[in-house]
């Protein structure tokens, strides 16, 4: 029950709704932080803020991730540069979301004038893609969710790409806009970013040109086609592995030019608060606090 002032010395009382997954931040770690109430469109809307303190682990490893339309590639390599693990995780939340998406947008040009003004056709519309919307969350929730696991398992440093610039360099495409639009590349990188540093793990953003043209062994890569490549060595593997690969790589130089030597795998010193992906880039941070509002 949530009882707020208003106007006139009156009190208003609400009846909150409360979700399972609310049970985890009422624990010693999270610390309920601020209550925000707000009233718009005839909706009353309230933002619970939580905060833990974090203790930021010495990573072992570096871990690059390559997020793509239907996987997310990812490559852990150690303080020499050696391989330690790699692997790929199904995305299909993107593929399931652009169905509803394709639905609604029939049935618009099916009715061009009168679905702005039929009830039912416009329910229609509106429900396709409010399940759009619910499956490419959850869709990035499990999958920002096993990166996180995969990376605490051997305690490494994430190094995700910057995408600041994506939507300005793609092509005029209608369907690959289409696709773009509900691209979750933002949203997954949100997620991994803060479920990685409740962790006490680390997160950087690392340039990603030339990343799936480059071999991380040094050698000449031989494209068979858009997909497939074969290092020097005879190895045939994919484009997402070498992407993935080789931005283990650069997050490992980036993170011993900041500490000084590969000996050492010490976090720098850094603001002590969750920094934006532009502030980020190319400097790992230290936390000591988070929230998480919901």
């Amino acid at each position: 029950m949530l009882r707020t002032a208003v106007l006139n010395g009156g009190w208003v009382e609400l009846k909150l709704l409360w979700y399972s997954y609310l049970d985890k931040y009422l624990n010693d770690s999270w610390k309920l932080k601020e209550i925000l109430v707000s009233y718009r469109d005839n909706e009353i809307w309230i933002y619970f803020t939580f905060q833990k303190e974090v203790k930021i682990i010495k990573p072992n490893t570096v871990m690059g991730v390559d997020i793509n339309f239907d996987n997310i590639t990812y490559t852990i390599v150690d303080t020499n540069e050696n391989l330690v693990s790699m692997g790929t995780i199904p995305f299909n939340g993107l593929k399931r979301a652009l169905r509803h998406r394709i639905v609604a947008e029939n049935i618009q040009r099916k009715y061009p004038r009168e679905w702005r003004y039929v009830k039912g056709v416009r329910e229609a519309i509106r429900r396709h893609g409010g399940r759009a919307r619910n499956i490419l969350t959850d869709s990035c929730h499990y999958i920002s969710r096993k990166i996180v696991e995969i990376a605490k398992e051997y305690n490494a440093l994430i190094v995700l790409e910057n995408l600041n610039k994506l939507r300005n360099k793609t092509n005029s495409s209608r369907w690959f806009n289409k696709k773009l639009s509900l691209w979750a590349y933002h949203r997954i990188q949100s997620y991994i970013h803060y479920k990685t540093l409740t962790e006490g793990l680390l997160v950087i953003y690392a340039d990603p040109r030339n990343t799936s043209r480059t071999s991380p062994l040094g050698d000449e890569l031989e494209f068979i086609n858009y997909r497939w490549v074969k290092l020097a060595c005879g190895i045939i593997t994919t484009r997402d592995v070498i992407t993935s690969w080789n931005l283990a790589l650069k997050g490992l130089k980036l993170l011993t030019r900041d500490v000084g030597h590969r000996g050492s795998m010490d976090a720098p010193k850094a603001p002590n608060q969750m920094q934006t992906q532009e502030g980020m880039r190319g400097k790992p941070v230290q936390v000591i606090k988070i929230s998480k509002t919901t």
